[in-house]
């Protein structure tokens, strides 16, 4: 009887130990992530939100300001996920600083690639949407230059060596 009592309690002492060692840090513990939207799809009360990895998220309210670029697309694609350029152009919107984020009225799929447009007319060419924080960098430095009062593009392919030229649009003013 005393040996059952005693393999008992180590069963008992084993089974604690196990769970408080190995089990109870490793539980999964519930959480909601809300996705952010990065752009647009349509205008006015029909426009939908995309997330940076270019899922669209119908049920998500849009922020009223500043409001979000605009992809150019009529509406949201099939499947509810954009592929190809419009994807490319969401991961640049998405990687955005939310300093700029005022400043932009959409983007498109260029010649050069990814290209967005400031509300100001201004056109930033990224290429593709690899290194796209550091492209953004670019842009906020060339834009924050005192020197630079007008320009008509950026070009930030190579986001260590930025390019801009022109004189046709104003930078953009503070909101």
């Amino acid at each position: 009887m005393r040996r059952r009592l005693l393999t008992i309690g180590l069963l008992v002492v084993g089974v604690a130990a196990v769970y408080f060692f190995l089990i109870r840090d490793t539980s999964v513990a519930p959480s909601v992530v809300v996705p952010e939207a990065a752009a647009t799809i349509g205008s006015g009360e029909d426009a939908v939100a995309v997330t940076a990895k270019g899922a669209v998220v119908p049920w998500l309210p849009l922020p009223e300001e500043p409001e979000l670029p605009q992809l150019p697309l009529a509406e949201s694609p099939q499947g509810g996920r954009l592929a190809g350029p419009m994807l490319e152009q969401a991961h640049v919107l998405g990687a955005v600083p939310a300093t700029l984020r005022p400043y932009l009225a959409g983007s498109y799929y260029g010649e050069s690639g990814v290209d967005v447009e400031t509300t100001s007319g201004i056109e930033l060419r990224f290429g593709d949407a690899s290194q796209a924080a550091q492209k953004w960098k670019a842009v906020a430095a060339l834009l924050a230059d005192p020197e630079i009062t007008a320009l008509d593009y950026v070009d930030v392919h190579a986001p260590g060596h930025p390019a801009y030229g022109g004189s046709g649009h104003e930078l953009p003013t503070a909101p």
